[in-house]
């Protein structure tokens, strides 16, 4: 059985169509058909539904999809296991939204250029999700937000970078006191059903300031582009780079201590890629310590 077939089949159910998989695949339309036919010719059961442009997986497609992505993952393990001596292989990678645009291209440039022969599947989604798909050993590692709870002692954790809460304002605000921006203000809140949300949340009831609120939701780049068309202020961490251009912000500091919110990598002790981990995490550690020295330099002296 060839599995590029299999995994062209993943895809196809995983797109919801033939033309997204082509797309992914790199392949045309036509050949994915082909492929999907050939492979239910071996398997001896109709795996695809076609209905118009889109498809659905059949029960027979169903009953082997898990063990279709399976299969594919223990394929991929193959080349790590044939080329211990040297780092290669794939590495399977979790990430947040804002470190997806954020953190990893900078860690993974750093990584290709070092070991060339590494492949790399990254699966975006929310921390919470990501630590559950460490654990469960679908991904070897992930960059998530610190969990408020103690982690099996399957995984490891370490942090990368600290983002202290800030009040951000339209940069004709400047020099506001904070606490009179929340609380006299229009409050566009961080969700507060997502970790970093509940610490915004936190420090507003803690500072005793009730705020007028206006929106909530879960993403930061959003609420940064609201904050710029006057509809109001947020509490929010001082996320990474790169922000939406062209906006006129500020970011004021806030008067009373809090905990920041921390992002780090999770990862799995037992998985068979602990080398092409300990990498990332090196070269991690390494493109963190050069954003830090970078932003002291560009910082403007008092």
């Amino acid at each position: 059985m060839d599995t590029h077939f299999l995994n062209t089949f993943v895809a196809v159910v995983e797109r919801g169509s033939m033309a997204a998989a082509a797309r992914l695949l790199n392949i045309t339309p036509a050949a994915v058909a082909q492929q999907l036919r050939a492979l239910e010719r071996e398997i001896g059961a109709p795996l695809i539904a076609r209905a118009g442009r889109t498809v659905g997986v059949t029960e027979a497609g169903s009953r082997i999809l898990q063990r279709s992505r399976d299969l594919l993952r223990d394929v991929a393990d193959l080349s790590t296991v044939a080329n211990d001596s040297e780092t290669a292989g794939e590495l399977r990678l979790g990430a947040g939204t804002n470190a997806l645009t954020g953190m990893l291209p900078d860690i993974l440039a750093r990584m290709v250029v070092k070991f060339p022969l590494i492949q790399v599947f990254i699966k975006p989604g929310y921390s919470p999700d990501l630590y559950r798909s460490v654990e469960s050993g679908e991904l070897d590692a992930a960059i998530v937000l610190q969990a408020p709870f103690a982690l099996p002692k399957t995984c490891n954790w370490e942090v990368l970078r600290e983002e202290p809460l800030v009040v951000l304002a339209p940069q004709r605000m400047a020099g506001r006191d904070p606490h009179d921006l929340l609380a006299t203000e229009p409050l566009i809140r961080y969700d507060r059903q997502q970790w970093g949300g509940r610490q915004a949340d936190q420090y507003l009831r803690m500072a005793g300031i009730v705020p007028r609120e206006r929106f909530e939701l879960n993403a930061l780049n959003a609420i940064a582009v609201m904050v710029d068309r006057g509809l109001g202020v947020s509490l929010v961490p001082d996320w990474a780079r790169p922000w939406p251009e062209g906006l006129k912000l500020v970011r004021i500091p806030l008067p009373r201590a809090c905990e920041p919110r921390r992002i780090g990598v999770v990862w799995s002790r037992s998985t068979i890629r602990i080398r092409l981990v300990t990498a990332f995490l090196h070269e991690a550690r390494r493109q963190m310590q050069k954003a830090t020295l970078d932003a002291q330099q560009t910082k403007p002296r008092a």
